[in-house]
């Protein structure tokens, strides 16, 4: 954290020759894109944002458990391309991923692919100018694609995932530059995801989870809700994501033409969840490889959750309940797209935030799948 702070005052004092995008680019905490340059004004304006008090800790963040102050989140997302005014979002986001019940230890330092996924509502969506609508995974919008590197860059800098070292993920994803969308909430028949979870509508929320890229899911024939989901159902049911051995949490977004024909057939955002639990799953025979290895299982299953009933024919859901179903409606007004979200499994509980810098304990009670803060 220091060399950030001192490389940002070194631009004041340099030669002719010092290039600060080289050098904050060479650092071993860079994420490898060119960085932007933190001047003192963009800094100052950051920390304006989140309240003044430069010194202020927000947070440790593991698993180095650097602490996280103001000035140090502001120039992280300066160095990330990031507006003020998206301070108090990346801030929000870090607090719900410092949170015990996300584990960011366990995520940071994990070999599995796992990227903090972040899903942002309410009004600030629209004052901050994310997109919620096409190519929401994708680039070409300045608020998504930075604040999610911002919380990427605090990551490295603060919190030591260097990969190779602290971070031994063995492949990593995309998502591990830039995670980032906002639920479409003007398209969606149903209530936006925060007011479902109990917060107001003029309230604005972060939603955190550990993920795996996105799963394609296509359907351009079905015209009612069975079709649709049975194809989710299928994305879902397979024994090669870490829902399927881990247990956990996982999400699902839905695009708002199969959103409609969803909720033409009258089902709601429950319904949607229900069908997907009862519906998607494998059988134990499949998830333990028929109990083939390590003598007869005794090693291998193990490893699996305890709840998973030992029975060749029994069926094991991809998620322990329906609630561990995080459900959102994202994307483009035309496309019959949807996308199944693996998450890392039961060592991490998705957390869901307030955007409005108060100062919350941490929670301990996690209901459903999600832990209010």
């Amino acid at each position: 954290m220091s060399a950030i702070i001192e490389g940002a005052v070194a631009m004041d004092a340099a030669g002719p020759d010092f290039d600060p995008i080289e050098w904050y680019t060479e650092q071993p905490w860079s994420d490898g894109l060119p960085i932007v340059p933190p001047t003192p004004e963009k800094v100052a304006a950051a920390v304006a944002a989140l309240g003044g008090e430069p010194d202020f800790a927000e947070a440790v963040v593991p698993p180095r458990r650097g602490t996280l102050t103001r000035e140090v989140l502001a120039i992280n997302l300066v160095m990330a391309g990031g507006k003020a005014e998206y301070a108090p979002v990346v801030r929000a986001a870090m607090l719900a991923l410092c949170s015990k019940p996300f584990n960011l230890n366990g995520v940071q330092a994990t070999t599995h692919m796992a990227a903090p996924l972040l899903v942002v509502n309410g009004p600030i969506r629209e004052r901050i100018g994310m997109n919620a609508g096409h190519n929401v995974f994708g680039p070409g919008n300045r608020a998504n694609a930075t604040i999610g590197r911002a919380i990427r860059l605090i990551l490295l800098t603060v919190g030591g995932g260097t990969p190779g070292d602290l971070d031994k993920s063995t492949l990593g994803h995309p998502g591990k530059y830039t995670y980032c969308i906002a639920e479409n909430e003007e398209l969606s028949p149903w209530a936006p995801y925060h007011v479902e979870q109990g917060l107001a509508p003029e309230d604005s929320s972060v939603f955190v989870i550990a993920a795996e890229p996105p799963h394609s899911v296509v359907n351009h024939v079905a015209d009612d809700a069975q079709g649709v989901l049975d194809s989710i159902v299928s994305a879902m049911s397979t024994i090669a994501h870490n829902n399927a051995v881990a247990g956990g949490s996982c999400a699902v977004v839905i695009s708002p033409e199969h959103a409609a024909t969803i909720a033409g057939s009258g089902f709601t955002r429950n319904d949607v969840k229900n069908y997907l639990w009862y519906n998607a799953g494998n059988t134990w025979s499949a998830v333990s490889f028929g109990d083939r290895y390590a003598g007869g299982g005794k090693v291998y299953n193990k490893a699996l959750p305890a709840w998973y009933k030992r029975d060749p024919g029994a069926r094991i859901p991809i998620v322990p309940n329906a609630n561990d179903i995080h459900l959102f409606v994202a994307g483009g007004a035309a496309g019959r797209f949807s996308a199944f979200i693996p998450g890392w499994g039961r060592m991490t509980s998705p957390v869901l935030r307030k955007i409005d810098g108060s100062t919350l304990p941490e929670a301990e009670n996690c209901v459903d799948g999600t832990c209010l803060l």
